[in-house]
């Protein structure tokens, strides 16, 4: 499968995985959705859709879309026939195995990078001196501290 970054040719490759693997039709909508950021794809519940993360594609290949799209189909079919469609249920475990789906996908390089960033904010608890750490700012006016509920104040930033 080579990737022509179209809907219609992803919803071709889920059905065609979906009648191979699980001899079952897959009857609703797949598409890609850039917004994805940590997970490799999605089934929707309600519409009972399938959304992929590109990202995977650029990062990994073709083999392991397919092992997502798998995992994406074990919580279609399971959720349609009213089964356990979760990640903790032992139908979904056994059918994910049986079909050779990832129960995870591989990290993407970015998403690495970007949990990984240090921390550039340090508050500072007036009352008990509780200290926190923050990546991004927070307004010291609108909050308080968790602990004893004493005034906070920006105490360091770091660069």
């Amino acid at each position: 499968m080579t990737n022509n970054w179209s809907n219609d040719g992803l919803q071709r490759w889920i059905e065609q995985i979906s009648a191979r693997d699980f001899g079952k039709p897959f009857r609703h909508y797949a598409r890609w959705n850039t917004r994805l950021s940590s997970t490799g794809g999605r089934y929707l519940l309600k519409s009972h859709d399938i959304e992929i993360n590109p990202k995977q594609w650029e990062a990994n290949g073709a083999e392991e879309v397919e092992r997502i799209i798998k995992h994406e189909l074990c919580h279609y079919h399971l959720h349609l026939e009213g089964r356990g469609y979760q990640h903790r249920d032992a139908d979904f475990k056994r059918l994910l195995a049986e079909v050779g789906g990832s129960r995870y996908c591989k990290a993407l390089p970015a998403i690495r990078k970007k949990r990984t960033e240090p921390y550039r904010y340090f508050l500072l608890c007036q009352a008990c001196g509780q200290r926190y750490r923050r990546k991004r700012k927070v307004d010291v006016k609108k909050y308080v501290c968790g602990k004893c509920r004493g005034k906070l104040t920006l105490e360091a930033i770091a660069e």
